[in-house]
């Protein structure tokens, strides 16, 4: 994970953004007997870090980007799990646009961009740090410009840093660092991203 997830800067300086590109992919759905409430799994940290940026730049939008991961092509505005949660932590509606229908990354890129305003500034990509990589190769392909990438919920480390070893947690880890190179080497193969590690767009 740690190649992937060091590729790009923590918290980086952004000038007057047009907008914030939040990836989907934090949801979970939860259990009938928590009465439908919005959950959210280990890549949360998405749509924290966006609020946060909402709040730092209030003049940019936030667009949101996912729909529900399906064989099938999902109708539109049919799971906003992901917008709800933004909306909870007080981001308000005239702000969001929200692009429901993708269902990998390269839809991301391709439908977000359709929907996207026209502005001089830069726009924030936030996704986890480890899919920072290929998110950001994949948007460069699809003909964004002028992005800023912002990674969160950071998930490697230093082995000697952790307390006790946790076979299960590791094995988890693992499993996602493997999926991620795979993903990011077909993606390249296939001309859905611009280059393994893009420094920018231009």
């Amino acid at each position: 994970l740690n190649p992937l997830e060091r590729a790009y800067r923590a918290v980086p300086t952004v000038a007057q953004p047009t907008g914030i590109l939040v990836l989907g992919g934090a949801e979970d759905q939860a259990p009938d007997y928590a009465g439908g409430a919005a959950l959210v799994n280990d890549a949360g940290d998405r749509l924290i870090a966006a609020v946060q940026l909402a709040r730092q730049y209030p003049e940019a939008v936030v667009l949101y980007t996912g729909g529900k991961v399906a064989l099938t092509p999902v109708a539109e505005g049919t799971f906003e799990l992901g917008p709800d949660v933004l909306r909870q932590l007080g981001l308000s509606e005239d702000r969001l646009i929200v692009e429901g229908r993708s269902r990998t990354t390269a839809e991301n890129a391709a439908l977000s961009r359709a929907m996207a305003p026209e502005g001089d500034g830069p726009w924030i990509l936030v996704t986890s740090a480890f899919h920072m990589p290929r998110a950001l190769g994949t948007f460069c392909a699809a003909g964004w410009r002028n992005l800023v990438p912002y990674p969160t919920d950071y998930r490697g480390g230093v082995f000697r840093d952790q307390i006790g070893w946790n076979f299960a947690e590791n094995l988890r880890d693992l499993n996602t660092g493997a999926k991620e190179w795979i993903g990011l080497l077909a993606y390249r193969l296939t001309g859905r991203a611009e280059a393994f590690f893009p420094e920018d767009c231009d």
